[in-house]
């Protein structure tokens, strides 16, 4: 199962990548705390998604080496009583060839016996990756609003009619969903770490909601990441026009500029773009601070993206 999820995070990893791709020339603007703050990508930000499950992906491979421990022919509370001589081992090679996994027997069989430390691991980067996931749709969610009334800057393919009273209304439903499951996923790392914790003395007799927890969190996980990317992310486009216009007139603009204008004149042009809701591009072509090819250089995707220098 754990290996499924691996592979459907793979999915949606190269969903995001091709989207940074596709995006890589679209100017937007940066926010920090739903404020203004300085340029990027379109194709930097579906990066950042891209790299957030990459990330995950290794985090779950490492995961799954602890699990691959086991205490079979410990009996019962790992002391071997009453279980032939080389049956672990045995047992162990066994399992192995009829799984295909590297399975390896725990060092101390009392301690393996009793402790669930591997699956609260386990939990804890689906845990992660639950968040990770939330919060990409989250941004998706808050990107796509409107279609007038919102941020508008990109679109989310559309799956369903989203009102029976508001006629034309779609909802990020494929999103949404992700959501509900990451809140799953969060809900049974509690439950996995309340059941690890009640363990007592040589044996936890809580690992049936342990495993129950960990399976429906992977199986969930799994089927939430091929949704979202064939689903959602695939079939995203960008409002390329709005998203540049956004950039021109925004305030936050001024401090790509600072360097070429200068702090003060950078202040005043924020100042006065904020008073009159006149553009930061439009202000500093007007007082000659910047001629229209070199304001165009500095705004040149690649530029702003800082993978090229302005020209000299």
């Amino acid at each position: 199962a754990v290996h499924g999820l691996l592979r459907a995070m793979a999915v949606l990893q190269d969903a995001f990548a091709r989207k940074a791709f596709e995006f890589r020339d679209v100017l937007k603007m940066g926010r920090t705390q739903l404020q203004d703050a300085v340029p990027m990508t379109l194709g930097q930000e579906f990066s950042a998604f891209a790299v957030m499950i990459e990330e995950d992906r290794s985090r779950l491979a490492e995961a799954v080496e602890l699990i691959h421990e086991i205490n079979l022919g410990a009996t019962a509370i790992g002391t071997g009583l009453n279980a032939p001589a080389g049956y672990a081992e045995a047992a162990r090679k066994h399992l192995s060839a009829l799984t295909g996994l590297p399975l390896v027997t725990a060092a101390n069989l009392v301690e393996a016996t009793q402790d669930c430390g591997a699956f609260v691991q386990m939990s804890g980067v689906l845990k992660r990756i639950a968040v990770k996931l939330s919060k990409s749709c989250n941004d998706l969610r808050l990107l796509s609003s409107g279609p007038r009334a919102g941020l508008g800057e990109i679109n989310l393919p559309p799956v369903q009619a989203g009102s029976s009273i508001m006629p034309g209304k779609v909802n990020p439903v494929i999103p949404e969903v992700v959501n509900q499951v990451a809140f799953e996923v969060i809900g049974n790392d509690v439950a996995i770490t309340m059941a690890a914790e009640a363990g007592q003395l040589q044996l936890n007799a809580f690992e049936p909601i342990i495993l129950h927890s960990l399976s429906e969190s992977i199986t969930h996980l799994q089927s939430a990441c091929r949704t979202l990317a064939e689903r959602c992310v695939s079939g995203i486009t960008a409002d390329t026009d709005r998203l540049r216009a956004t950039v021109e007139n925004s305030i936050g603009l001024v401090t790509a500029l600072n360097p070429h204008i200068g702090y003060t004149a950078a202040t005043d042009i924020a100042k006065e773009a904020l008073a009159t809701g006149r553009g930061v591009a439009e202000l500093v072509l007007e007082k000659g601070l910047l001629p229209a090819g070199r304001l165009a250089d500095l705004l040149r995707p690649e530029v702003v993206a800082g993978s090229a220098a302005p020209a000299a």
